[in-house]
C-alpha cells in the first residue's frame, strides 16, 4: 500500500522541551520543525518514501506502514496541543514498487500523447 500523509500540529507545544526552545521572534505560524521531527522518523523506517511540499508518501505493508504514520504523528504532537492529519491510502495488495511505478505508467501515458 501507498499511504500519502500530511502532519500539522497547531497550539502552544505539549512538550515543555520544545517549548523552552522557542523565542519571542519566532515563527510560530510555521511548522516546519514538526514536519522535520515527523519525515526523520519516515526516513529512518526503512521504507520507500517521497516527501514533496504538501504531503509524505510511504510503501508498505498495512501494519508497518501505519506504524510509521503512527509515529510520525506522535512526534509531530510534541509541536502543539493538537494534531490534524491528512491521510489518503492507496491499498493494492500484491503490489510493490509502486510508489515510483505509478509515476513511470503516467509518464509514459504523457509521452503516448505528445507523440500522437
Amino acid at each position: 500500500m501507498i499511504v500519502a500523509f500530511s502532519i500539522q500540529p497547531t497550539g502552544e507545544p505539549s512538550d515543555p522541551a520544545i517549548a523552552r526552545r522557542l523565542t519571542d521572534d519566532a515563527d510560530s505560524a510555521s511548522v516546519h520543525d514538526a514536519v522535520a521531527a515527523a519525515v526523520r522518523i519516515v526516513r529512518d523506517s526503512g521504507l520507500p518514501h517521497r516527501t514533496s511540499s504538501m504531503f509524505t508518501e510511504i510503501e508498505g505493508e498495512w501494519d508497518e506502514v501505519m506504524d510509521v504514520v503512527r509515529r510520525a504523528t506522535d512526534e509531530a504532537a510534541r509541536y502543539g496541543s493538537r494534531v490534524s492529519l491528512v491521510l489518503k491510502a492507496d491499498i493494492r495488495p500484491g503490489r510493490t514498487g509502486e510508489l515510483d511505478g505509478k509515476i513511470d505508467r503516467l509518464q509514459t501515458a504523457i509521452d503516448r500523447l505528445d507523440e500522437s
